[in-house]
């Protein structure tokens, strides 16, 4: 540990005059004219964005939910779960579906080069009955699998900011950004944090892959390298696998002993009201993935 920066640091922050920020204090009626409307953003995943909602007071005064039918536009959203799953093929479909709306998506590839990338999201866009020359433009890869100076933040941000002012993207998926901090996981919070800020400064709407640690309950959110994503993004989507393996598990699922059961739940969501249950995961033969079920209907 670098004692002396951070006794350095302590001396700063203890001698630091303290300054008074107004232009950053905001009254109610001043905050809400800048504030985005909360709308939705189709994903591309069956079921999925049927599970979300607004509340509103309706004309006989009376308190409504009623449904935002698609995920919450300018939010910014991790999937976590362990390695050998379906997040990536989610993050394909998002991009796909946002791509095939004529919208510009940011895809920051880090764990495999742009080349490989772009050709499962051309099997992903057959899959949705969609011709990816069609759509080829409007996806953006940024690849910085194979590029080690976009795995530094300063250099990624300021690559995805030119590329975000120049393509007009409104949209990003970063696969994943467990590997902008390999090795430095002190400092994911950080890390995380920085993403978070910038995302929400350039209006993005904005997917984050994120690995689990092995040591966790899969099914929890500190899954994704402790707390270092969950308490800073807007929504987590928690993805499970389990092997049956006892009879109890067998009836709790109606599944035989060592079927494979998928599980999918969203843990929070600060942007809207959602869906609390632990939903059944599937995937079709043509690799798509789906959202079903509630555990017990």
């Amino acid at each position: 540990m670098d004692w002396k920066n951070l006794n350095q640091n302590f001396y700063q922050e203890e001698h630091h005059k303290p300054e008074v920020i107004k232009e950053w204090i905001l009254v109610w009626s001043e905050a809400i004219k800048k504030a985005p409307k909360i709308e939705g953003v189709p994903t591309g995943v069956k079921w999925l964005d049927e599970l979300f909602f607004t509340v509103e007071i309706d004309e006989n005064g009376k308190i409504v939910k009623k449904p935002l039918w698609w995920i919450p536009r300018y939010s910014v959203f991790n999937i976590t779960w362990a390695p050998d799953t379906w997040k990536s093929l989610m993050a394909e479909q998002f991009a796909i579906a946002q791509a095939a709306r004529w919208e510009k998506v940011a895809f920051i590839t880090v764990e495999s080069p742009a080349v490989f990338v772009v050709s499962w999201l051309k099997q992903r866009a057959a899959a949705m009955w969609y011709r990816f020359e069609e759509l080829e433009d409007n996806i953006i890869l940024i690849d910085a699998a194979s590029h080690s100076k976009l795995r530094e933040i300063p250099d990624l941000l300021a690559t995805l900011a030119y590329a975000i002012k120049t393509y007009k993207i409104s949209y990003t998926v970063i696969d994943s950004i467990t590997w902008l901090y390999e090795n430095k996981e002190m400092m994911a919070r950080a890390i995380v944090r920085r993403l978070f800020n910038f995302m929400k400064k350039w209006y993005q709407t904005a997917w984050f892959i994120s690995q689990k640690r092995s040591g966790h309950e899969e099914l929890s959110a500190e899954a994704a390298w402790g707390f270092a994503v969950g308490h800073i993004v807007d929504w987590t989507m928690v993805l499970a696998k389990e092997v049956i393996m006892t009879s109890y598990q067998a009836r709790l699922y109606k599944k035989q002993i060592w079927d494979i059961v998928r599980l999918f739940r969203i843990d929070w969501c600060r942007m809207s009201g959602h869906d609390t249950k632990i939903h059944y995961l599937y995937i079709t033969d043509t690799w798509l993935v789906e959202i079903g079920e509630p555990i017990g209907k």
